[in-house]
């Protein structure tokens, strides 16, 4: 029986939340005034008991008939884990197999757009990538937490397509910011499926493909540095809070890494699946200026 999701929508210009019930939407926002959208639910530690009203309810509107919006719309804080993959850690030829701290940068929500809805190639460079990653949303607050109790405070699981400008990144010595956040260039959806215990996220089978062509392909459990272990250290020196989201490293086999590189073209479709959370499609188009 696949697990719970919960997606963030808009339908006829309204905005609104519901739980995946076959090839329709169960409308969840119109039976919760005090929860308006999911960063709402979250915080309110209320997933269950969303979950447990729709039992009662019927699909009110096809999925087809949806825009798929990001699950968390206005997250404080969305973290990125850098370079969290053996292989991908490889790529760098720097002979630092086990780098002693994960790398880390900031993504702003105007960066995502949602599951179905197109990445945007900027006039500015042809070099749009993807990375495919799993994330996590931050459903308890914290501030040093310890590794141990770590998962505790974890509220769901979604999947990204953390698109870049690669020359972007290069433009500095320090900083990938500027490739990192250009509008709309990734993706996060296509729901969330809500978080059980750590055998969840232990061995996830990830995958990117590029027009069906599988072009990334790892398992969870070979990350340098685990899921414990990104909430303890990022908690460390931030104090992380409800509907923050922690995208958590892709594997190797960016379009980067071809010879010659392989960036993204208009009309090109990206899909990011993982085990027991779903698909993550969309489609690349050039920005309308």
């Amino acid at each position: 029986m696949p697990r719970p999701r919960l997606v963030s929508y808009t339908h006829n210009k309204t905005s609104g939340y519901g739980l995946v019930s076959g090839d329709g939407l169960i409308a969840l926002a119109p039976h919760f005034a005090d929860l308006p959208n999911l960063r709402s639910v979250i915080e309110q530690g209320a997933l269950s008991r969303l979950i447990d009203r729709a039992a009662g309810l019927s699909a009110d509107i096809a999925l087809s008939e949806i825009t798929y919006d990001i699950p968390i719309a206005a997250p404080e804080k969305i973290l990125c884990v850098g370079v969290n993959f053996p292989d991908r850690n490889a790529e760098y030829k720097d002979d630092q197999d086990n780098p002693p701290f994960m790398s880390l940068f900031p993504r702003f929500p105007r960066s995502f757009t949602g599951h179905n809805q197109p990445l945007i190639r900027p006039p500015e460079s042809p070099q749009l990538d993807y990375e495919g990653e799993v994330a996590i949303i931050i459903g308890k607050p914290g501030r040093r937490i310890p590794e141990a109790d770590a998962l505790s405070h974890i509220a769901a699981l979604t999947l990204c397509n953390e698109g870049t400008i690669r020359d972007w990144v290069r433009h500095a010595k320090f900083n990938v910011t500027q490739g990192k956040n250009w509008d709309r260039s990734g993706a996060i959806g296509p729901w969330i499926v809500p978080y059980t215990d750590g055998s969840q996220l232990a061995d996830i089978a990830l995958q990117t493909r590029v027009n069906g062509e599988v072009r990334q392909s790892d398992r969870t459990s070979r990350m340098m540095f685990g899921f414990s272990q990104i909430i303890a250290y990022i908690s460390t020196f931030t104090t992380l809070v409800p509907g923050d989201v922690i995208v958590c490293g892709t594997p190797t086999g960016a379009g980067a890494r071809f010879d010659p590189p392989i960036w993204l073209k208009p009309g090109d479709v990206v899909e990011v699946e993982a085990e027991g959370i779903g698909t993550l499609t969309n489609e690349i188009a050039d920005e309308v200026l």
